[in-house]
């Protein structure tokens, strides 16, 4: 039975979520299949893998063969590093130790990296949330000033026809004093 490491669609539509599993290679793409040993969320970021790292070197170890997709997340998650590496063993290039510190050297430089990059992600978002506020408290600085212009023209209208019917109250009575005299 010819094995393949390949990606099985979960998740809804428009929000694809995928389980890594080893298959037949002639069963269908969401069909049976022979272990599950992991699951792809390419929906955050970064994408998120969570691997069975111990059966997935099994399966390459024993000829399963990844699809493209499937490769490259194996490769990244350092499955084809370690199969290299034990191949290094076997030849006697270096001792399991070695192997295994040079495995875990790569491992430390890839976290940092992507904590790296989570950190600078999450940076910009707060940098952008900041940016926003900035501007909506500009936009309500200048709707404030034209309220309290409003206000004040008002006030100064009311002011000023107050003053109006004072000085019209008061000419009708110098107009009526003189009469009375």
């Amino acid at each position: 039975m010819a094995t393949k490491i390949r990606l099985q669609r979960r998740g809804h539509k428009h929000y694809a979520f995928y389980s890594i599993v080893v298959a037949d290679s002639r069963a269908p793409r969401d069909g049976k299949f022979v272990e599950k040993i992991g699951t792809y969320n390419p929906n955050t970021d970064p994408a998120s893998v969570e691997l069975n790292f111990e059966r997935a070197l099994y399966w390459v170890n024993n000829g399963a063969i990844p699809t493209d997709t499937a490769r490259n997340i194996l490769s990244r998650e350092g499955v084809y590093l370690m199969k290299h590496l034990q191949g290094g063993v076997k030849k006697g290039a270096f001792d399991e130790a070695a192997a295994q510190a040079k495995f875990d050297a790569w491992k430390n430089e890839k976290t940092s990296v992507l904590n790296g990059v989570k950190s600078k992600n999450e940076q910009a978002k707060r940098d952008e949330k900041k940016a926003r506020l900035e501007a909506e408290k500009e936009v309500n600085a200048a709707i404030a000033k034209k309220v309290a212009d409003k206000k004040a023209a008002e006030a100064l209208a009311k002011a000023e026809a107050e003053a109006a019917a004072a000085a019209e109250a008061n000419v009708e009575e110098t107009t009526e004093a003189p009469a009375e005299a």
